[in-house]
């Protein structure tokens, strides 16, 4: 005999499990950055990168030249440094 349920809604069994995620999500609070005014005043100034830039367009110059000259002791101590940790 087969038994049809009459006037049933349908039945989620997992939904108050999905109803209390979704509150669990919702009450969660965010994380939040604040940048201090200071930090803020040092992006604007940007000093550092404008001599940054000077201290680059003065190297092009200087290869453009070949006035550049490379210490390679130097450059194989730093070589070394750097490959042995």
């Amino acid at each position: 005999m087969k038994i049809n349920p009459t006037n049933k809604a349908y039945l989620n069994p997992y939904q108050k499990q999905i109803q209390n995620q979704q509150l669990k999500q919702a009450s969660k609070q965010s994380d939040k950055v604040e940048i201090s005014t200071q930090a803020k005043a040092m992006q604007e100034s940007n000093s550092i990168q404008k001599a940054r830039q000077e201290h680059v367009q003065s190297l092009k110059q200087q290869v453009e030249n070949g006035e550049y000259n490379v210490d390679l002791n130097k450059t194989a101590e730093k070589l070394l440094q750097f490959y042995r940790g």
